[in-house]
């Protein structure tokens, strides 16, 4: 397979949870793993989308699901899934976050909060 010059498959994840998330005390639903730069960003369905928006900020249009059993990019220019490789380790976040998480800061309404 030839890799699209937007993903890096030797960047690492920025970390266990959105990144914007936890330094705004925010929550999220689904993770998204950017495949140029590794960043961890909240999903679409989430109350920030901070996925999205780095991806137009930063110019990196392919994410990756950070959810465990979850091995799909997705192409924001295309509105498409993409291929791509297996990417630097973590997969996903652990198995122990919450979904919603993290679990401390999601609301009992969190569902209500979902796009």
């Amino acid at each position: 397979m030839t890799l699209p010059p937007e993903i890096d498959p030797e960047v690492g994840p920025s970390g266990p949870g959105c990144v914007e998330c936890g330094a705004d005390g925010g929550w999220w639903f689904h993770l998204r793993r950017c495949a140029s730069c590794g960043h961890i960003g909240c999903c679409d369905s989430s109350p920030a989308q901070h996925a999205s928006a780095h991806a137009a900020a930063a110019g990196h249009p392919i994410i990756r699901s950070y959810e465990p059993g979850e091995a799909w990019f997705w192409d924001y220019r295309t509105q498409n899934l993409a291929e791509g490789p297996d990417l630097a380790p973590p997969q996903h976040h652990p198995l122990d976050q919450t979904v919603p998480g993290p679990a401390d800061r999601v609301p009992d309404d969190w569902a209500d909060r979902l796009h």
